[in-house]
Order: C-alpha cells, then sequence, then structure tokens
C-alpha cells in the first residue's frame, strides 16, 4: 500500500509539473486566483473535519498543521495576485495621463 501511495505522489508531481509548465506567463495570475479558491475549499474541508472530531492526538495536530499551511498558503497567494495585478494598474504621472503638466509636442508657449 506504501509503494502505491508514493506512487501516486510521483506521478502526481509529474504530472503537476508538465501541467504548469505549459500554462503561458499570460494566465498564470487567473490561475494562481483559481487554485487560491480551491484551497479556500480544502481549508474549510479540513476545518470541518476538525470540527467533527477525530480520534487520537497525532491527528489532530497533523490536522492542524494542514490548515496552518494551507492557511499561508492561500494567504501568500492572494497576496502574490494582488501583487501581480497591481502591475497593470495605471500609475498617476504615467503615459497619457491627463494631469501631465509637461506640454505636449505641439503646445507653444
Amino acid at each position: 500500500m506504501l509503494v502505491q501511495n508514493l506512487a501516486v505522489l510521483v506521478l502526481a508531481g509529474f504530472v503537476g509539473f508538465m501541467v504548469i509548465s505549459k500554462v503561458p506567463t499570460t494566465l498564470h495570475t487567473p490561475l494562481m486566483s483559481g487554485t487560491n479558491a480551491i484551497h479556500g475549499i480544502v481549508l474549510l474541508g479540513g476545518l470541518v473535519v476538525l470540527g467533527l472530531g477525530t480520534e487520537g492526538v497525532l491527528n489532530k495536530v497533523l490536522l492542524v498543521i494542514a490548515i496552518a499551511f494551507g492557511t499561508i498558503n492561500i494567504v501568500g497567494g492572494f497576496l502574490v495576485t494582488d501583487r501581480m495585478l497591481g502591475m497593470f494598474k495605471r500609475r498617476p504621472g504615467g503615459p497619457g495621463d491627463s494631469t501631465d503638466s509637461t506640454p505636449s509636442r505641439g503646445a507653444r508657449s
């Protein structure tokens, strides 16, 4: 059983790497947002399982650690997504800004 689980883990890692490496860079931000939403569902499931009560202290400790890592992953993912989207926002004083005080090419002084 352990060998089968390890084989599935290795194959899932390989397939995940191959899928992610083929994603164009313009789709990374939407893909990350979708992944954060999926992790939110997983986190909610972990909280439900913890609330229903599990047998054994080790199971509870591992579940709390998994919930903590999932929370860090979600928060970090949303922070990175927000920062990436902020790179596409127009900054004041940039090209095309109507408050630009520099005269245009054809303006007379």
